[in-house]
């Protein structure tokens, strides 16, 4: 198995490459810019390369097997089929499909799991349902099922425990999902004033798909790009007013790392008797504490908390003495129940990775503040992104005694155009997600935006913003890599 820490992937040779070298990897190699380009525009020399990717976006050959085999079981000519894994999955994402395509879909039972059969032309907008609700089935639930050994037996009990404790709540506040957006999705249904027809107000530019599912699956958003100014002032004179359904914020964002005065949201969310969502998947767990504001609390497990790159998973922390605790307890309970639940293997892994992230998250604290000063010393650099320097006052305020200011920061070149050529020169591994035990590079806008470039641009996102995710490497190899990459530039 390959040591990522002391060989990193990050040349041509390595693309479609595993990040980690594990069967169950979450994140794929695309070394240089070109690559990166090429995938966005579904270029066959990278896509025939991809062993793995991002389980939303890229299905995992054990998944794209199940499709196979249930295809040839349980669709007919001109059909295409989804796997979900409960009943209750499969039903909302046909009626997701027939609204949107004007075409009739079915389900049928498939070994313990659904499958949603549409005509051929609805086949991607079934897959947006898998790719935006989380709703998926993970590559340890697929090669299980394809050997006809399920695992059902999940120690999910130990894994709330232990969950809990990290997030400084008691167990019962704890709500375990088969992905971090299906938590979010959960708790978008979930929001009482959403029966009422309101909107959601999404505060500071966020991770692309937080905004997606309160346009797909809610009754619309309004978007603030940045918490602070006139604008924050209005809207959260709005949120008194009790415009919204819920008010969503990232803490601190992705990719700018900002962090917005979330005492000031939560106290007009109180006189607005509106629910204030968190979500925390950015920030190393025990760095803050957002549960003496937020209604709900949502984290990708995926990042931090597996700290290992191998497992998809997803938590949703209710806050006990919340005016909505009695709404979403209940609420989010049918969904891990009947909609999103974790399958047991990946608890069982989840468990694992738990007992051994605590030197990652140590570690990644202290190798990101030390590249983040390097950075924002050096000429060629234009602006970085990281709590230390970003918010910092509103960051404070949530951030734990002990805490740090996390292992994620972001920055840009100068010049754009020598951006390119930084990004291929750097000696440390390049993909998607974070929160890996090696340093992950990737120039986020371009991943997550390729076809809203100029949007994103209007929001203060820059195009050629590159997103680092510290790892448990030696402090002074990092320090080496990226002086040699800004050096060749």
């Amino acid at each position: 198995m390959r040591n990522l820490l002391l060989d990193p992937a990050w040349q041509e040779i390595d693309l479609g490459v595993p990040l980690p070298d594990d069967l169950h990897a979450v994140s794929v190699c695309l070394p240089t810019w070109k690559s990166i380009i090429d995938y966005e525009e579904g270029r066959e020399r990278v896509l025939r390369k991809m062993r793995v990717g991002y389980p939303r976006f890229f299905r995992h050959p054990s998944v794209e097997r199940l499709f196979e085999v249930a295809q040839r079981e349980v669709a007919s000519e001109g059909e295409k089929l989804v796997i979900f894994p409960t009943r209750v999955s499969a039903q909302r994402a046909q009626r997701f499909v027939e609204r949107r395509c004007e075409v009739a879909a079915r389900i049928a039972s498939y070994h313990g799991l659904q499958a949603l059969v549409v005509p051929e032309k609805a086949y991607s907008a079934a897959l947006d349902y898998w790719r935006f609700s989380g709703e998926v089935v993970s590559s340890r639930q697929a090669i299980d099922y394809l050997d006809a050994q399920p695992i059902t037996s999940g120690r999910f009990k130990i894994l709330r425990s232990r969950l809990s404790r990290l997030a400084g709540v008691a167990p019962e506040q704890v709500f375990i999902f088969a992905s971090g957006m299906a938590a979010c999705t959960a708790v978008l249904r979930s929001l009482p004033g959403l029966r009422m027809g309101k909107k959601t107000l999404q505060i500071e530019f966020p991770y692309v798909d937080s905004l997606k599912i309160q346009e797909m699956f809610g009754n619309g958003v309004v978007f603030l790009a940045e918490g602070a100014g006139e604008s924050f002032d209005e809207a959260l004179r709005r949120v008194r007013q009790g415009e919204f359904a819920a008010v969503f914020v990232e803490i601190p964002s992705n990719p700018l790392l900002r962090t917005v005065d979330l005492e000031k949201v939560a106290s007009a969310c109180r006189d607005g008797a509106t629910p204030l969502i968190v979500d925390t998947s950015v920030a190393i767990p025990g760095d803050v504490n957002v549960m003496a504001y937020a209604d709900v609390m949502t984290t990708s497990l995926t990042k931090w908390y597996s700290a290992k790159g191998n497992v998809m998973a997803g938590m949703a922390c209710v806050r006990a003495n919340s005016a909505f605790h009695a709404d979403f307890a209940v609420a989010l309970a049918g969904e891990v129940a009947e909609c999103a639940p974790l399958y047991a293997g990946d608890s069982l892994a989840l468990i694992q990775n738990l007992q051994e992230g605590v030197g990652l998250r140590t570690k990644a604290n202290e190798n990101a503040l030390a590249l983040v000063n390097l950075l924002q010393a050096h000429q060629a650099v234009d602006s970085v992104w990281h709590p230390s320097v970003t918010c910092r006052s509103e960051y404070d305020k949530i951030r734990n005694p002990q805490g740090g200011f996390g292992g994620l920061f972001s920055f840009t070149l100068k010049s754009a155009k020598k951006t390119q050529k930084f990004y291929d020169a750097l000696p440390l591994c390049k993909g998607p997600s974070f929160g890996t035990p090696f340093t992950l590079v990737s120039p986020y806008v371009q991943l997550a935006h390729y076809r809203e470039l100029d949007w994103a641009e209007g929001c203060g996102v820059p195009a050629h913003l590159i997103r680092v995710s510290a790892g448990c490497e030696d402090l002074q190899v990092l320090l080496n890599a990226f002086t040699s990459a800004l050096a060749d530039i």
